[in-house]
């Protein structure tokens, strides 16, 4: 048995290479994230309004790099240079983040350094399985659970770290939990997909976008340009979690319990945990309605998650609405991130699943920055959302954003059938 056919819990060895290196990456993503707004307001002295556009503006544009990033990976750096550079520069990044006069630099130099790792991490998925492995369809799913491990330790940490000691103790903890996933992946590199020098990389893509028949290349795109912009408006809500929520924890909520008072950044940590108890027993459910014929499509999948957020916010608007001029228990919010999170599990990673299947051949790593790009636009469209916090009620807020993702359910749905025809393959007819 060799390297690539080995296998831990099941699942080729590259696949937990892969998903505990962007662990640590979602570690120091999150850890950041869980301090960016609180260090604005309270260190930095920002307003909330200014504080909410830089936010999403730092969100947007770390999201916007792989675009760029993917590309280059593609045809000239090849995937596995690009994390290896991409993983040091965040790591200055974010230990930049602990000298107040470098705040700025500091962002960018995240998101630059972002813009190389993040998409070429998820591209090399596909290519630790055979095409006929069953394995794929449940792989976005187990490397969704490892990355959120990072996500839910990052708060505990980052967060406490800030919170007690100082918020650039926080971010200096972010900048050694990237580094960690740098040695990860350089110690699992055994494991990982061959890959293909740039130039074959791209006599191959050449050969195979000559071969493919229009019409399905343009229906491809088409469909991928149709759920980005859905998931653009959904992510105005969703991206909310890490902003306008996040001041709510910190204002809205009565943090008491058995005496103490629950830190504000702990609540981070709900959601990536949840995702690792719920996501087993989705999949479970999952693989039996596949047996039986009754699965539901990638695209109503995440057009029920969408609904699924927006029934999340309807409980904050809910919880506001109760405690009227009081704060809400932090019941309320504990309720709204065990919905919140079951939304997610179905949008988010069957999103990124179906960008990465639907690639074509040698630009896996450019697709995936697609979907990324997606979330560029919507973490803009967040900010934007956000900064409205301060001039409307809180009730009235809550109840916009489960407005917005109902509205992006609306879209995901409507492509149902669109999406069918193309995952179908070439003799499907077309979509126009």
């Amino acid at each position: 048995m060799t390297a690539r056919e080995a296998t831990w819990f099941g699942q080729p060895r590259g696949l937990t290479i892969l998903f505990l290196t962007n662990m640590w990456e979602q570690f120091s993503y999150y850890g950041m994230r869980a301090l960016l707004v609180y260090y604005m307001t309270r260190t930095l002295l920002l307003g909330q309004e200014n504080s909410s556009y830089i936010y999403g503006a730092y969100t947007a544009f770390a999201y916007f790099t792989p675009i760029i990033g993917g590309t280059i990976a593609d045809r000239w750096l090849g995937k596995r240079r690009a994390v290896i550079i991409g993983a040091v520069t965040m790591a200055a990044g974010h230990f930049m983040m602990t000298f107040e006069p470098a705040f700025y630099v500091a962002l960018a130099t995240i998101a630059l350094g972002n813009g190389l790792f993040l998409p070429t991490l998820p591209s090399q998925i596909n290519d630790l399985y055979k095409a006929d492995d069953p394995r794929r369809a449940w792989a976005y799913n187990v490397y969704y659970v490892g990355v959120n491990v990072g996500g839910f330790l990052a708060p505990l940490i980052c967060g406490t770290l800030g919170e007690l000691y100082g918020w650039h103790w926080g971010f200096g903890a972010a900048g050694i939990g990237m580094l960690g996933g740098l040695v990860i992946y350089l110690a699992g590199a055994k494991y990982l997909p061959p890959e293909a020098k740039p130039e074959e990389a791209r006599l191959a893509a050449a050969a195979a976008a000559a071969t493919a028949p229009a019409t399905r290349n343009r229906d491809t795109y088409l469909l991928l340009l149709a759920i980005g912009l859905a998931v653009t408006v959904f992510r105005g809500a969703y991206e909310q979690v890490g902003n306008t929520v996040a001041l709510w924890a910190g204002s809205g909520v009565d943090r008491g319990l058995a005496g103490m008072m629950i830190p504000m950044t702990w609540f981070q940590s709900l959601n990536p945990l949840l995702v690792m108890l719920m996501t087993p027993f989705l999949i479970a459910r999952w693989r039996r309605l596949a047996e039986s014929g009754r699965e539901f499509s990638p695209m109503k999948k995440m057009a029920a998650g969408a609904l699924i957020v927006a029934l999340a916010y309807l409980i904050l608007a809910a919880a506001t609405a109760f405690a009227g001029n009081g704060q809400a228990s932090w019941l309320w919010l504990a309720g709204f991130f065990l919905i919140f999170t079951l939304g997610e599990i179905y949008i988010l990673p069957n999103g990124l699943g179906l960008f990465a299947r639907l690639a074509p051949p040698r630009f896996g790593a450019t697709t995936v920055a697609a979907w990324y790009l997606a979330i560029f636009s919507g973490s803009l469209a967040a900010g934007f959302v956000g900064s409205f916090w301060s001039s409307m009620s809180h009730q009235i807020f809550f109840v916009m954003l489960a407005a917005i993702a109902t509205l992006a359910a609306g879209f995901l749905f409507l492509l149902d059938r669109p999406a069918a025809r193309v995952i179908a393959g070439p003799n499907s007819p077309p979509i126009i």
